[in-house]
């Protein structure tokens, strides 16, 4: 168990006022077994006109902004703050309550799960090559029985061994052929080429998007304290399994999670756009400092792409 509190601070700064369209916020995580949230704060400059809460299409907690028409802004900064207690499952959990019917690889899924599950086993990017089809293959037992978990963990440390991680403030999420074919990425691309993976082994993957903690101070973690990638996969018995593949990482440890989609684009922390002409947009700037018990906070601060102008 961990006590953990969050500070995401998101702010836009323009050269001339500007209009704000709608904003879209994803950074508040749904308290569960694993995650106890004792507060969420959020404040917001200038204050929106409405604010109202809602469940997205997956059951995540989102946060619709709404200005008043006409009203103008040189800025905008969104300050979400948590305080959460996280109980990782750990490697242990998910071998405990495996469904013993699944435990080698291949495997169907139930009739009263298959059709829940059939969004999330559906390949996103084309792959006429069959590059992922073959990559993911190598983690399949040629002359033996393929056991599911360790297949998974397998392929996730494979990820964090073999590729080489790199920030990158560009939006959007390379495709699992171009991070094969460069051997390097962002933690979105690690977590896209592993969802691709699982899905052209027949298995059920989400993107996840969130935060990640290091509790004990462990050499070579990559993106503590800054949001965060990964994905889950779906596992009878012992439900959806949480990977990190830029870390190696395994049932949720240090990873707290936001929100869980189908695709990288429904998972977007903050989105939305301002109403003005192109230069107006004078920077970005997002900080993230995570706090773990006692510990002194670490901050990490990334410069992303700039919102979509919608004018």
């Amino acid at each position: 168990m961990a006590r953990v509190r969050i500070r995401h601070t998101t702010r836009y700064d323009y050269s001339a006022p500007v209009g704000l369209s709608q904003h879209r916020l994803m950074v508040r995580p749904r308290d569960s077994h694993d995650l106890r949230l004792h507060d969420a704060t959020m404040t917001i400059s200038p204050a929106p006109e409405a604010t109202r809460w809602a469940h997205d299409v997956f059951g995540n907690s989102v946060c619709l902004l709404d200005w008043a028409e006409g009203a103008t802004t040189d800025h905008l900064e969104i300050v979400s703050t948590l305080d959460l207690e996280h109980f990782p499952a750990g490697p242990a959990l998910p071998r405990a309550t495996l469904d013993p019917s699944v435990e080698i690889f291949p495997f169907s899924y139930g009739a009263e799960e298959a059709p829940d599950l059939e969004h999330f086993r559906v390949r996103l990017l084309p792959d006429p090559q069959r590059r992922v089809d073959a990559w993911a293959r190598r983690f399949l037992d040629p002359g033996g029985q393929t056991r599911t978990l360790p297949m998974l963990e397998a392929m996730t440390r494979a990820i964090r061994d073999e590729f080489s991680y790199e920030g990158r403030d560009a939006e959007g999420t390379n495709s699992p052929v171009v991070t094969l074919e460069t051997g390097r990425g962002a933690c979105r691309d690690f977590t896209l080429l592993m969802m691709e993976a699982a899905r052209a082994l027949g298995l059920a993957a989400r993107f996840v998007t969130g935060y990640l903690y290091d509790s004990a101070g462990t050499e070579g973690v990559v993106g503590g304290g800054a949001t965060h990638a990964w994905c889950s996969v779906y596992v009878p018995g012992a439900g959806w399994v949480e990977y990190d593949p830029t870390n190696g990482l395994v049932a949720g440890e240090n990873l707290i999670r936001v929100g869980s989609t189908r695709t990288p684009e429904q998972a977007v922390p903050v989105g939305g756009g301002y109403i003005g002409t192109a230069d107006a947009f004078a920077g970005l700037h997002v900080d993230v400092t995570v706090k773990v018990g006692d510990d002194p906070p670490a901050t990490v601060s990334e410069p992303p792409p700039p919102p979509d102008n919608p004018a």
